[in-house]
Order: C-alpha cells, then sequence, then structure tokens
C-alpha cells in the first residue's frame, strides 16, 4: 500500500504558521489507502485469500475426497512410497539404449525448438497462480517499487512474463526472458505485449540463452561482451544454439546525475564480482553481473543433466544482486509425472530419475535435499585471508524449501492421483 502523508506533522506545521496569519483552508489530499494495488488484481473472486500458499482446499475428512477435483496440503498414502519404489524398479529395468543417450544430452535444445514449433503458445497455460506461490515477483511490478529488473529463466511461450506485464504498474521495470530454445524466443516476440503493453509502462527483452553455458575461450572478460553457446553434457559433443550475449551501455556522453552515478557505482560492483568469478559464467544479453533484483526459474532446472546442475547456479547468483532473490519451482520426486513414465524412458541407469519424455525432451525429478546442496555450496575461491580463517561463504540463504503435494481425483472412475512440486525461493549472500 502506497505511504499515507505525514498527517501529524503537517497539522503541526500548520498550527504554528497560523498562530501569526490565519490561512485558508488548504482541501485534503486524496485519500490513497483505497487504490488497490497490483497483487490484488492477480487474486480471483473464488479463490485462495492474500496470504495463502501452495493453495488453500484442505480435505479434512477423507469421505469428501470426491467432493472436489483437487485438494491442496495433502499427506501421502502410507503405502505410497513402496508402490512407487516398485515403479521406479520397473524404470532401472529398462533404460534407454546406451547409443541413443548421447543424443538426448549433445542437442537439448534442438527437442525444445521442435516442441514449441509445434505448440507455441497453445501448450502451457498462464501462471495465474504466480501472486499465490511468489509474491516477491509480482512485488516489482507495483508502482512504488522503483527500478526493477526480473529474470525469467526457460522463459517458454512467455506464460510468466506475460501475465506480469500486462497486470505492471512500474514504469521502471524491466523484465528479461530468456531460453534456450531459438523458437520459443521466436514466440514471444511474436506477441502483440512484446515488448511493452498497451499500457506502456515497462519492457519486456527477450534472447536466446542457454543457463549453463560458459564463457567461450574467443570472449572477452568483459561482462560486456560474451558469447554463450548451449551446453553439452558429452564431452565430444558439438554445442549447439549459439546466443548473442553482448550488452551494450548506456550513452556514455551524458552528463553526470544522480542515475548516472548509480551506475557508476554498478560498474565498480561489477567489476568486484568479476574478479571473484574464478571459474567463469555465462549472462543473457543486456544482464550486468550483480543487476538482478528477482530471477524465476521454472521447470527449468528439470530439463538439465545433473552434471550442469552447478554452471547454471554459478550463471544465476552472478546475475543476481546481493540480497536478490532466487525463485525454483519444479517436479518432486515421485510426482504423478514420474509414475506415469513408460518404459524405455530413463536415460541412464546410474542416474535415476533423469528420464527422455516422448517428445525427446529431459525431465528430472527431484529430492529437496538436492536443491538444497545446489543453493547453500560454498562460493569457490575465497578471499585473502579467508582460507585461512575457516571462512565459508555460501552462495544462498535458503529462506522456503517447500513440496507442494496436492491431490487430483477422477471423480468419475473413482482415482487418486498425487502431484508433487518443489518450491525454494533463495537471497544471495
Amino acid at each position: 500500500m502506497a505511504e499515507l502523508p505525514p498527517q501529524a506533522e503537517a497539522s503541526s506545521s500548520t498550527t504554528a504558521s497560523t498562530a501569526s496569519c490565519p490561512a485558508p483552508l488548504v482541501a485534503p489530499e486524496p485519500v490513497l489507502a483505497g487504490k488497490m494495488r497490483v497483487a490484488d488484481k492477480w487474486v480471483k473472486p473464488n479463490g485462495p485469500p492474500v496470504g495463502s500458499t501452495f493453495g488453500a482446499r484442505l480435505l479434512n475428512s477423507e469421505k469428501d475426497v470426491f467432493e472436489h477435483n483437487a485438494w491442496d496440503h495433502v499427506t501421502l498414502p502410507e503405502d505410497f512410497k513402496m508402490k512407487a519404489q516398485e515403479i521406479m524398479e520397473l524404470h532401472r529395468s529398462s533404460p534407454v539404449a546406451e547409443g541413443l543417450r548421447d543424443g538426448y544430452n549433445s542437442k537439448p535444445a534442438h527437442y525444445w525448438d521442435k516442441f514449441y514449433a509445434l505448440h507455441e503458445e497453445g501448450f502451457f497455460k498462464d501462471r495465474q497462480w504466480l501472486r499465490l506461490e511468489f509474491p516477491e515477483l509480482v512485488a516489482c511490478s507495483e508502482a512504488d517499487a522503483g527500478p526493477k529488473i526480473v529474470l525469467e529463466v526457460g522463459c517458454g511461450a512467455g506464460n510468466t512474463v506475460f501475465p506480469l506485464l500486462m497486470r505492471n504498474e512500474n514504469p521502471d521495470l524491466h523484465i528479461y526472458a530468456t531460453d534456450y530454445s531459438a523458437r520459443a524466443v521466436e514466440v514471444v516476440k511474436a506477441n502483440k505485449m512484446y515488448p511493452r503493453a498497451e499500457h506502456g509502462l515497462g519492457e519486456l527483452h527477450a534472447s536466446v540463452w542457454d543457463i549453463t553455458s560458459k564463457p567461450s575461450s574467443s570472449s572477452s572478460s568483459s561482462s560486456s561482451s560474451r558469447t554463450t553457446t548451449s551446453s553439452v553434457t558429452s564431452p565430444n559433443s558439438s554445442s549447439s544454439t549459439p546466443a548473442s550475449a553482448s550488452a551494450s551501455a548506456s550513452s556514455t556522453s551524458a552528463p553526470m546525475t544522480s542515475s548516472s552515478s548509480t551506475t557508476l557505482e554498478q560498474g565498480v560492483s561489477t567489476l568486484s564480482l568479476d574478479r571473484e568469478a574464478d571459474e567463469g559464467y555465462s549472462l543473457p544479453e543486456g544482464i550486468q553481473p550483480g543487476t538482478v533484483d528477482v530471477i524465476s526459474v521454472i521447470f527449468v532446472l528439470s530439463a538439465l543433466h545433473p552434471k550442469e546442475w552447478d554452471q547454471a547456479i554459478r550463471n544465476l547468483y552472478t546475475a543476481l544482486k546481493p540480497g536478490g532473490l532466487l525463485l525454483i519451482r519444479d517436479y518432486g520426486r515421485h510426482d504423478l509425472a514420474q509414475l506415469r513414465i513408460k518404459k524405455d524412458r530413463l536415460l541412464d541407469p546410474e542416474i535415476p530419475n533423469l528420464y527422455i519424455r516422448g517428445d525427446g525432451t529431459r525431465v528430472y525429478f527431484f529430492e529437496k535435499e538436492e536443491l538444497e546442496r545446489m543453493l547453500v555450496q560454498s562460493q569457490e575461491g575465497p578471499k585473502e585471508g579467508e582460507e585461512e580463517r575457516g571462512v565459508e561463504k555460501k552462495m544462498f540463504e535458503v529462506l522456503q524449501l517447500g513440496e507442494d503435494r496436492r491431490l487430483l481425483v477422477n471423480r468419475k472412475e473413482k482415482k487418486q492421483m498425487y502431484r508433487i512440486w518443489l518450491q525454494v525461493k533463495a537471497k544471495k549472500l
């Protein structure tokens, strides 16, 4: 809610001035308390109230289970894990043929290009649940939020960025949408709201970027000119989906202002972060190190090979400003989507829970501990003196690590199915 004017101080000041010279009455300022916030515009008339998480329809009695199609915050049945393990054994007994594995791992973007060429924007629904699960993301679009940079990784057809841009009231909001599928980025750029919605507030930038990429050998160490290449798990495989990630600075001929002073401070911070990134990183076009307020990574990490996780997190960490938020939502272990997988889909029996879908795209199903380990690992390259003192600076503080369990009900066939998603909110240290 917008901050109200300091009425008490104003009243005191008026009393002092009228003691010697009476002044005419001044019309009261408009009352701002009733102004609707952007977050309120996301609330559905019959949906969960503000402040709820993971939905709000609770199953209090088993006899009511077939009264609705879905229930939130459910407890898994006692025999659920045992039945899931039986299905996992079937998966391990019939993995993908060894000769085909490198083909899936070497060109993941190729399969996503085919996916978006076929479905374009018609497959996934807009994520109207963002206000419920990630209010920090929606807060960036409030009119009084101030300059904000939001990075959406794995933007797909824009099902996160367009609902956010459509309701945006922040004129200083810049949303960067990236995907390693060039076809997905084309779909985003073809949307009528790109690069601005009709209201003209905020701006959307879309580019191809592989979250797992490292700087190429020919790229400069300067963050203002980088070239990213699609990451490959097989060391002998050639990279694909090159993406230009050059970021041009704003005009340098303008006179020094408070805004340009801020830019200078950000530049100093950038140089410092460059020195700390001893293993290298790659950032999307237009993104400078240490400048992003919020990064959303929704059903993206599950599309990566486990060998790519560390580099992906390093890139995200580098993009965030100190105190910036990383928001993750992804598939949990034994989710319905995993239990429905048939034979010949487990990509490698030595890497349980990594599968190939029928369309060739990869999917991994996480345990909470796996996501936590990614985020709280130590920063590499301790500063001088830290190693001797035993100081171990971690990358993120995990603010939320939740498991969203939802019961789906087929009332006609009397079937009960469980969706399991993981959700993380982490702050850059």
